[in-house]
C-alpha cells in the first residue's frame, strides 16, 4: 500500500488527475451501473457514456469504456422484436466514440482492445422497397462476434456477419465483412487478409487475398 502511494505522489501532475478521474469513475461503476448492467465485473470503468441500454449489456472483469460510447441492444425495430445480448468479456477496452449496436448475441472477446471511433454491428437495414425510406425498412442480422485479444485499429467499421478469430489485427480505417481464422493482420476497404501467424513454422508470413500463405516474411 505505501509503495504504491509513493508511485502515485511521484506522478506527473495530469496522471494525479486522470488517476483520480479513474478512482472516481470505477466507484460510480462498481455502486451505481453495477445495479443497471446484466452483469459487471471487478474493476470495471465506465466514463461518460453517450448511450448505454444496460440491460441488455453483461461486463466482464477489469473493463474499461471511455467516453462518448453508444453500446446499444435494439430490441424492438420495424414492427419486429429481437433479443440482444452485448457480452464485453474480461479485459476489453472500448476508447472513445465506439459504436456498437446489436440486435442478437454479439461477444467481444477477452483482452481485446478497440481504438477510437470504431463501429461494430450485426444488422444491416433492407432496402428493397423503393416506396419505404430505407430507415423505416426491416433489419437482417447477422451473426457477428471480435476473439479474444484482438486489436481493432481506430475508425475501422466491423460490419453485421463478421467473425474475427483470435488475436486478430484490424487496420486503421477498415471495412471488414467476412469470416477471418485466428492471427490475421486485416486492412483495406474491403478489408483483406495481408498477414497471417503459421503456427507450423511459427512465423508471421504474408498471406493473398484468401489468406492462403505466400513467402516468409
Amino acid at each position: 500500500m505505501l509503495t504504491k502511494l509513493k508511485k502515485i505522489i511521484n506522478l506527473p501532475l495530469s496522471r494525479k488527475l486522470q488517476f483520480i478521474s479513474h478512482t472516481y469513475h470505477k466507484l460510480k461503476t462498481q455502486t451505481f451501473y453495477k445495479l443497471m448492467f446484466q452483469s459487471m465485473g471487478k474493476k470495471s470503468m465506465i466514463k461518460k457514456p453517450l448511450l448505454l441500454t444496460f440491460e441488455f449489456i453483461s461486463v466482464g472483469d477489469r473493463v474499461i469504456i471511455w467516453d462518448d460510447a453508444r453500446i446499444e441492444g435494439i430490441h424492438y425495430y420495424a414492427g419486429k422484436t429481437f433479443n440482444p445480448h452485448i457480452v464485453l468479456e474480461d479485459g476489453v477496452s472500448l476508447q472513445q466514440r465506439c459504436h456498437i449496436t446489436a440486435a442478437d448475441t454479439l461477444v467481444i472477446g477477452k483482452n481485446t482492445m478497440i481504438s477510437f471511433d470504431v463501429s461494430i454491428q450485426d444488422t444491416d437495414h433492407e432496402y428493397e422497397n423503393l416506396s419505404m425510406p430505407i430507415g423505416n425498412q426491416p433489419l437482417r442480422v447477422k451473426k457477428t462476434s471480435i476473439g479474444e485479444n484482438c486489436f481493432i485499429g481506430s475508425g475501422a467499421k466491423i460490419q453485421a456477419g463478421t467473425i474475427l478469430g483470435r488475436h486478430c489485427v484490424v487496420g486503421t480505417n477498415a471495412v471488414v465483412r467476412g469470416t477471418f481464422p485466428d492471427y490475421s493482420v486485416i486492412v483495406g476497404v474491403p478489408a483483406k487478409i495481408v498477414k497471417r501467424y503459421d503456427e507450423v513454422s511459427r512465423k508471421w508470413k504474408k498471406t493473398n487475398s484468401k489468406g492462403e500463405f505466400l513467402d516468409e516474411i
